[in-house]
């Protein structure tokens, strides 16, 4: 991957010895390997048996979690927050389990679309609950940085399972409470 950077930097005309680029494809390298390290994570590793049961029965969240991914069409960063929501049916999992969750399928190579389904079928797998309300909200450098350049597009994607998607009720006091 080194590699690859030096021949990419070298590619848009710029002098790989230059003092400021010198050690740029081994940091570059290191880089791309942390924003995707999601691929080398499992996350049944990440939950480490961390589904408790519990009487709860009433609607879990967890809001405004950060989210930092990359595109998979352009290679460019999106980023912002993944509200999580669900029912509990005899089995609650540990707070941190559901950032963790996201951050497995946000460091990987993804659209937005993708990342809010896999996380919501993720904690429906593992929690057995019934439903899980996933919604994220995020900017794309892809459409900052070039292409239509909107500076204020925000792009919201959801993913009802269960209780969220049968039950109106169920959707709406989930969406009026990450307001």
């Amino acid at each position: 991957m080194e590699n690859f950077y030096k021949n990419l930097i070298k590619t848009t005309g710029e002098d790989i010895e230059r003092e400021g680029l010198k050690d740029t494809p081994k940091r570059a390298a290191k880089a791309f390997q942390y924003l995707t390290k999601g691929y080398h994570e499992d996350v049944e590793t990440v939950i480490n048996g961390a589904i408790f049961k519990s009487d709860s029965d009433e609607m879990v969240i967890v809001k405004d979690i950060e989210v930092y991914s990359m595109c998979e069409h352009h290679l460019l960063p999106f980023f912002g927050k993944c509200h999580v929501g669900y029912i509990p049916d005899g089995k609650i999992i540990g707070l941190s389990k559901i950032a963790r969750i996201v951050d497995v399928f946000a460091r990987r190579l993804q659209i937005q679309e993708n990342l809010t389904k896999q996380i919501a079928e993720t904690l429906m797998k593992f929690t057995k609950c019934k439903g899980v309300a996933v919604v994220v909200e995020a900017q794309h450098l892809c459409m900052m940085m070039r292409g239509v350049e909107k500076q204020n597009s925000v792009m919201k994607t959801s993913c009802m399972l269960g209780a969220f998607r049968e039950e109106i009720s169920t959707r709406s006091e989930f969406l009026s409470l990450i307001r």
